[in-house]
C-alpha cells in the first residue's frame, strides 16, 4: 500500500531490489506466521538462524570467508524488511553481522577469521558482543570488566548486560579494561566461567534473547586478544555498523504499522463510513507516510555515503535518532487509528511500539546521538 505512493524500486539497482524482496519473502512466510505466538511465549527460534545464514543475511556485508559481500544499501533494505516483521530478527542479523562478525572481520587474525566466520555466516555458529555494563552502557569507557595477562594467556572477570544471543552464542566478543586500555577478546562461551543468563521480565524484543552476562575467572589464550582492535574505537566502529542497519529497520516498522493503519481505515466504518474517508483520518496517514519516505530516503542517502566510503558517526548518529523516533510516532499514530483494537495481537502495531522502545535505547540513545550531532556542529564536547 506504501509502495503505491512511494516508489522505493526506481532509486535501486536490480540487485538491490533483488535482496529486499528476498528478505521480504522470508519476513512473510517464516517470521510472520508464528511472530505473535513467539512475542507472546517469548519463543526465540533457533532454526531460522540457518535459514538466515542460507539467504545470506548474515554478515552480508562484509567479504570473503563465506559473506556475501553485498553493498550497504542492500544491506539496509534486508533491516528494512525483516524488522517489518519484527525488530527481533533484525536485531539478530545486527547482532551476528554487524556487531561479532564486523569484529572479527575488521579487528580480528587471519586465522580468527578462518576459524569463526564461515561458520557464522552459514548460522551454523551464533556470535555476540558483550560490551555494555549493568553501570551505563552510554559510557563504555567506564567498564569495569578486566582482562589481566595469566601466563601466556588472559583472565577475564566482570558482568555484562543486555547482551544479545549469548546463552545461544558459541563465541562472545568481550570487551575489557586492560593494562593497555580496552581490547577485545574472542571466549568460547562453553570456556568455564562463562555464565550468560536470559533476561526474563521483558516487555519488549520479547521474541529474541538478551542476557545478563558473568565472567568469572574466564581463561582465554594468547590468541584470543583481537590484534588490531585498540581502545574503544574498536567497539565504537561495530557499534557504527549496527547503527547503520537500525537507521534502515526501523523505517521496516514504521512500514508495518503504517500498512495496518491503512487496511484498518478502510474497513473500519464509524459514523456510517470508512474513517479513512474523513479528512482527520487522511491527514494522519498522510504524515505517517511523509515521515516514513523522508526516513527512507535518509537511509539510502546515508547507504549511498557508506558505498563511497564517506560515511561519518555523526551522520549515522542524525539516521538512527531521526528513524526510530519518527517510526515511535507512526506507531502510535498507527494505534490512534485503529482504536481498541490496536493494543490488541490481532494487529502488529503495539508489538512494533514496545520493540521500538528498545531499539530507541540500544545502540545509543536519542540523548547520546543528540550529544554526537551537537559536538560534529559546535566541535564542543558535551558528553562531561
Amino acid at each position: 500500500m506504501v509502495d503505491a505512493v512511494f516508489d522505493l524500486d526506481a532509486l535501486l539497482s536490480a540487485e538491490e531490489i533483488a535482496w529486499a524482496r528476498k528478505a521480504r519473502a522470508f519476513a512473510t512466510n517464516r517470521i510472520l506466521p508464528t511472530i505473535e505466538e513467539d512475542f507472546e511465549n517469548k519463543h526465540f527460534r533457533r532454526e531460522f538462524v540457518a535459514e538466515l545464514g542460507a539467504a545470506g543475511f548474515l554478515g552480508m556485508h562484509l567479504t570473503g570467508y563465506g559473506c556475501a559481500g553485498a553493498g550497504a544499501v542492500s544491506y539496509g533494505l534486508v533491516c528494512l524488511e525483516l524488522e517489518a516483521a519484527d525488530s527481533g530478527w533484525r536485531t539478530f542479523v545486527s547482532v551476528q553481522g554487524s556487531l561479532a562478525m564486523s569484529a572479527i572481520h575488521q579487528y580480528g587474525s587471519e586465522e580468527q577469521k578462518q576459524r569463526w566466520l564461515p561458520g557464522l555466516a552459514a548460522g551454523e555458529l551464533i556470535g555476540c558482543f558483550a560490551l555494555t555494563e549493568a553501570g551505563g552502557g552510554s559510557d563504555p569507557a567506564a567498564m569495569t570488566t578486566t582482562a589481566t595477562r595469566d601466563g601466556a594467556g588472559w583472565l577475564i572477570e566482570g558482568s555484562k548486560r543486555w547482551i544479545g544471543l549469548a546463552s545461544l552464542a558459541d563465541v562472545a566478543v568481550v570487551w575489557a579494561q586492560t593494562d593497555a586500555g580496552v581490547r577485545g577478546f574472542l571466549a568460547p562461551t562453553h570456556t568455564p566461567g562463562f555464565t550468560a543468563t536470559p533476561i526474563e521480565n521483558k516487555l519488549s524484543m520479547r521474541a529474541s534473547v538478551q542476557c545478563d552476562l558473568r565472567l568469572d575467572a574466564v581463561r582465554v589464550p594468547a590468541d584470543a586478544l583481537l590484534p588490531d582492535a585498540a581502545g574503544l574505537s574498536g567497539p565504537f566502529g561495530c557499534l557504527n555498523e549496527a547503527r547503520f542497519g537500525i537507521v534502515w529497520g526501523a523505517m521496516g516498522a514504521a512500514r508495518s504499522c503504517l500498512d495496518a493503519a491503512i487496511l484498518r481505515s478502510e474497513t473500519r466504518e464509524v459514523f456510517g463510513k470508512p474513517i479513512g474517508a474523513t479528512q482527520l483520518i487522511q491527514a494522519k496517514l498522510a504524515d505517517m507516510l511523509v515521515e516514513y519516505e523522508k526516513g527512507v530516503l535518509l537511509a539510502l542517502h546515508l547507504g549511498r555515503l557508506k558505498e563511497q566510503g564517506t560515511l561519518t558517526p555523526a551522520q549515522i548518529s542524525v539516521g538512527k535518532l531521526n528513524s526510530v523516533r519518527e517510526a515511535i510516532r507512526i506507531a502510535q499514530s498507527a494505534r490512534a487509528i485503529l482504536g481498541g483494537d490496536g493494543i490488541t495481537s490481532e494487529f502488529p502495531v503495539m508489538r512494533h511500539l514496545a520493540n521500538l522502545e528498545s531499539v530507541r535505547t540500544y545502540e545509543g540513545t536519542d540523548e547520546i546521538h543528540q550529544l554526537v550531532i551537537g559536538r560534529a556542529l559546535t566541535d564542543l564536547n558535551a558528553f562531561s
